[in-house]
């Protein structure tokens, strides 16, 4: 497993008046090959946002009716008239 360089250097101790910040461009298949970016970007994208929200609104909508017609299954079961 290697350790990777963000790219990204920050200079706080220099003595100008603004603080400076420079970042390397890293090219798209050394991003794409790298694990560790993937499901970050890839949560980042459905837990954020509008698409976030509506992923968020679609899963409780489905837990709600998977919960629903469990206890409405359940229920007939047990309150059953033999």
């Amino acid at each position: 497993m290697q350790l990777q360089d963000s790219g990204v250097q920050y200079s706080r101790w220099d003595d100008s008046s603004r603080d400076e910040v420079s970042a390397a461009a890293v090219s798209s298949t050394e991003e794409a090959s790298s694990w560790e970016s993937s499901p970050s970007r890839f949560s980042r994208k459905l837990c954020s946002g509008k698409l976030g929200i509506a992923m968020k609104v679609l899963g409780g909508m489905a837990v709600f009716w998977a919960v629903f017609i469990l206890g409405y299954v359940t229920g007939y079961f047990v309150h059953k008239c033999k």
